[in-house]
């Protein structure tokens, strides 16, 4: 049987953990100086905007359930839309604001769809070019050893995973329904795009480096994002 536990629990032990650069990501490994440089974005029009009703209701077709969000207890900042995007990066690449809690993906020339994230709790750590290079649905979570030796009570909650002690992909898992795992300098930047068990810590400093999304988002994301994406990482 698989082990019983709330989704208080896996956030109070994560949120917990920010400070110390270990919360449901790998430990974070700063980019060099000189990495990515683009000043963040200014708000631009809104295009237009999805029916949130359906856009954010029960997701279909899924292994598991994707509950429904109340989007209205959401800044509409955040919620998905379609806006210009009049900077340089090319069609099909994704860029991450954490300053304005924003993940873009470059649809057409100056048309991108806006995406609510929630980034870092210490300005997001760091900032930079990177690359989509592996996907996961539904992806197992192995929290990183310090995470364990910190808080024991996670490990009770623990069980063998493919990657190891973690929770297996499921509406359990803290990364959601979807996982696009950055790699850069040759190697895996241990940061991912992924979901989230909360989707009202969108536009707040929540993590230790991956980008949170709601779930809906994500897997809206993860369609039209192939392995290869080029992805930026605004400075804060």
């Amino acid at each position: 049987m698989r082990p019983m536990f709330s989704r208080r629990i896996f956030s109070f032990s994560i949120l917990s953990l920010g400070a110390s650069g270990l919360a449901g990501c790998f430990a974070p490994r700063p980019f060099a100086e000189g990495g990515a440089s683009a000043p963040g974005r200014e708000l631009t029009r809104t295009l237009s905007r999805p029916n949130y009703a359906a856009t954010y209701g029960p997701y279909p077709g899924e292994r598991f359930a994707v509950p429904a969000v109340n989007y209205q207890n959401i800044d509409p900042r955040f919620l998905r839309q379609t806006v210009d995007y009049p900077w340089e990066e090319p069609v099909g690449s994704v860029v991450v604001d954490p300053g304005a809690y924003h993940l873009y993906f470059v649809e057409a020339p100056g048309r991108a769809t806006r995406y609510g994230v929630g980034v870092g709790r210490e300005g997001f750590g760091w900032a930079g070019p990177a690359r989509i290079n592996m996907k996961r649905d539904w992806p197992d979570w192995v929290p990183p050893r310090e995470m364990i030796a910190r808080d024991p009570e996670i490990r009770a909650r623990l069980e063998p995973t493919s990657r190891g002690l973690g929770v297996r992909g499921g509406p359990l898992s803290p990364l959601g329904a979807r996982a696009m795992y950055l790699f850069g300098e040759g190697r895996d930047l241990g940061y991912r795009i992924h979901g989230t068990l909360e989707p009202e810590t969108v536009g707040s400093n929540v993590s230790s480096g991956c980008v949170r999304m709601i779930n809906q988002d994500i897997v809206h994301l993860y369609t039209r994002a192939a392995i290869g994406t080029p992805v930026t990482v605004l400075p804060t």
